[in-house]
């Protein structure tokens, strides 16, 4: 069965093929709601796009740079920051506030929908309800079951990924969006190879754990 991923990112659709097999991109803009954390907005896309697909199987992820001192910001907002002020303004903002190297770290949530149930694991699942509010499973208080699914609504599975680091003057030409002022383990990731870049990347943690996962669904 073909799993669409929900990007025209052709980079992230390769990435996602060293982890699962039968992976198409779909070109589909879907509603991103205002959340303070990845999880409903990815979940939310989830929901939309598998709707959109035709109820086909989808994934959507989500992704930001959370700076700790700054109460996690950008993070949802990461795309907008970037846009609007700029990666390297972040930096000098979070070094004023926080010192030389505050901590910090890209994490990323993959969404995927289905159309049926789960039953439990430890990764959550965001139930939505009926009158189509998207609530994650901690709101909730516990992940849901097959048996626990409120009639019409549509369960997304959720898994993250994550990468600590700490934020840099910016340092190297490669890469994108706020790679260069991110460093882990003495490299900013503008100054990695791709190859070293992915085996370390936030998505590819949370794809290994879906692609683990999904080999059982």
């Amino acid at each position: 069965m073909t799993l669409r991923y929900v990007t025209t990112n052709e980079g992230k659709v390769r990435e996602a093929r060293e982890y699962l097999d039968s992976v198409e991109p779909l070109d589909y803009d879907y509603t991103e709601v205002q959340a303070d954390t990845l999880e409903p907005i990815a979940a939310h896309g989830a929901r939309e796009a598998f709707r959109a697909a035709g109820e086909e199987p989808v994934i959507v992820d989500d992704a930001g740079l959370f700076v700790e001192g700054l109460g996690g910001f950008p993070g949802p907002y990461s795309a907008y920051v970037e846009d609007t002020l700029g990666v390297e303004t972040v930096g000098r903002v979070a070094r004023a506030e926080l010192g030389e190297t505050p901590r910090a770290a890209f994490r990323c949530v993959v969404a995927y929908c289905d159309g049926e149930g789960f039953a439990a694991t430890p990764e959550p699942v965001d139930l939505g309800d009926r009158r189509g509010a998207d609530l994650s499973a901690e709101d909730r208080g516990s992940a849901a079951t097959d048996d626990t699914v409120a009639e019409g609504s549509l369960p997304v599975k959720l898994f993250t990924g994550s990468v600590p680091g700490r934020i840099v003057e910016p340092r190297g030409d490669g890469g994108f969006g706020y790679d260069p002022i991110f460093e882990h383990d003495g490299q900013t990731l503008a100054e990695m190879r791709t190859e070293e870049k992915n085996a370390i990347s936030h998505r590819g943690r949370a794809l290994a754990k879906f692609a683990e996962w999904y080999a059982e669904r």
